[in-house]
């Protein structure tokens, strides 16, 4: 069964600073990419960050890119996301997941969705 818990959203301002975290079930995680997901009032859903098995391969979406960093510890079943510079654009609900690779990952097409953490940016 997947486990995800994302913690670590709440209210900054624009070009303030928050880190998130997920933590996924051993089983959930090992062997498999992690990444990070957003969704805005009214928008898609969307890929924004994801770190293969090993944590040497990475990928980000053009609008974070510089911005945000990806990281995992395997040993703690957690992936972190290290936002900077945000926006108010950056404002959603952000989600973890995981997947065989990051290709797939950041499809995005899992059946399963934890409850998210909400970032919101002012301006």
């Amino acid at each position: 069964q997947v486990q995800l818990v994302e913690s670590g959203g709440g209210l900054v301002q624009a070009g303030g600073s928050l880190r998130l975290s997920c933590a996924a079930s051993r089983r959930t995680a090992s062997g498999y990419a992690m990444g990070w997901f957003r969704q805005a009032p009214g928008k898609e859903r969307e890929f924004v960050a994801g770190v293969n098995w090993s944590g040497d391969s990475t990928t980000y979406a053009d609008s974070v890119k510089g911005r945000f960093t990806i990281s995992r510890h395997n040993a703690k079943n957690t992936v972190y996301l290290q936002m900077n510079s945000l926006k108010p654009e950056d404002t959603a609900v952000y989600f973890c997941n995981v997947d065989l690779t990051l290709v797939r990952l950041s499809r995005g097409s899992m059946d399963y969705w934890g409850k998210g953490t909400l970032v919101t940016v002012s301006s």
